[in-house]
């Protein structure tokens, strides 16, 4: 019934930008928080970015000042926008939807690849 569907990922060179989305079914989408996490091969996963259902934002130390997280509530929709893309995000990017104190509603979607190599 809940479905998280990322898109957006790529190949991309070092320097580069990138937007990934997450549509998001099954669920009240505008009282949810939203969040972007990844994950890359070796390491455990880490926050990203979380926008609250008031719009306010947090972001991961490894990636503030270079990413901007937005929801559009009439689609349903996430936005993680990336700039100044670094080797090391490179990692499988996962959208997260959850409500505060609440923890049989946390939901997760398949991931989407973001590879940044030359």
């Amino acid at each position: 019934q809940v479905q998280l569907v990322e898109s957006g990922g790529a190949l991309v060179q070092p320097g580069g930008s990138l937007r990934l989305s997450c549509a998001a079914s099954g669920i009240n989408f505008s009282i949810y928080v939203m969040g972007w996490y990844r994950q890359a091969p070796g390491k455990q996963r880490e926050l990203v970015a979380h926008i609250s259902s008031g719009a306010s934002t947090n972001y991961g130390d490894s990636v503030k000042g270079r990413v901007t997280i937005s929801r559009d509530n009439a689609k349903n929709t996430v936005y993680l926008q990336m700039k100044s893309l670094k080797p090391e995000d490179t990692a499988v990017y996962y959208c997260n939807a959850k409500r505060s104190y609440d923890p049989v509603r946390n939901y997760w979607g398949q991931g989407t690849q973001v590879t940044v190599s030359s």
